[in-house]
């Protein structure tokens, strides 16, 4: 079962400088649910603020009826798991013990055999089981991603945060691993919390979409009610054409003049 992630009047500033004010959500529903937004606009202190990496300047966060800051750390770590958009940390040690950390939360440093098939099971989900003897520091930035992820997953969270979780992959992996963490959230009935630049591909595979915007919520729905060209015209300063695909909206930019200058969105570029 989902956990209910809410958020009273939150705020953050880092001395003057406000990242977000009264950001008011209710995350109720299981599902994959994609943060949107310009660089700087707050959404990696978002998910700080959830799983208690930060603490908020203003405003409360809520993990069903507890106040996350009133949680200790081992205990929001027994159901939030958070896979960093670039792992700072190396290992020099094999991918398979890696994994494993996930399951520190549960079972300390006493790894069971049901540990071990938990940990292989989501090598195997990844598609990496070929790389559990390998070193952690030996591997590829997209290969890393794939071993952080696999050990969010062995975390067996019921919110799962990932930021930017496709970064380093290519086209095939990129949509592999979307599809994989949009299953996950629906058979598992846990909340997914994806952070994401790609507008095509979040629109493909969210339940749910929330948009960020200089300090605020610009818009929280489905794709259909995000993902619109006034939408990304009013966050982003460009310009684009939205069609529908496969029941889902899909963004085509302008080639030529699709960039608004930042100060007057509403005027044109110079022509070349």
């Amino acid at each position: 079962m989902a956990v209910n992630i809410k958020t009273e009047s939150l705020g953050v500033k880092y001395g003057d400088v406000r990242v977000f004010k009264n950001i008011n959500l209710h995350i109720e529903k299981p599902g994959l649910v994609s943060i949107l937004g310009p660089n700087g606009v707050g959404k990696s202190t978002f998910m700080y603020c959830i799983n208690k990496i930060l603490s908020p300047t203003e405003g409360q966060v809520f993990l069903d009826d507890a106040n996350v800051q009133d949680l200790d750390f081992k205990d929001v770590a027994k159901f939030i798991a958070y896979v960093p958009q670039i792992s700072n940390e190396t290992f020099s040690m094999p991918v398979m013990d890696t994994v494993l950390m996930g399951r520190y939360p549960h079972t300390g440093y006493n790894t069971s055999e049901e540990d071990l098939q938990i940990a292989a099971r989501c090598l195997k989900m990844m598609g990496i089981t070929d790389l559990a003897m390998r070193n952690f520091d030996e591997l590829s930035a997209g290969q890393h991603q794939k071993v952080m992820i696999a050990r969010g997953l062995a975390q067996e969270p019921k919110i799962l945060m990932l930021d930017e979780p496709t970064s380093n992959l290519d086209i095939y992996h990129q949509i592999y691993v979307m599809k994989l963490l949009r299953d996950t959230a629906h058979e598992q009935g846990i909340t997914v919390l994806v952070i994401c630049h790609d507008l095509n591909i979040a629109s493909r595979f969210s339940d749910r979409i929330i948009l960020f915007s200089q300090g605020n919520v610009h818009i929280d729905g489905s794709a259909e009610e995000v993902i619109t060209e006034e939408n990304i015209l009013d966050v982003y300063g460009v310009r684009s054409d939205v069609i529908t695909v496969d029941g889902r909206p899909y963004v085509i930019f302008h080639a030529d003049d699709s960039i608004i200058p930042s100060n007057n969105k509403n005027a044109s570029l110079p022509e070349e």
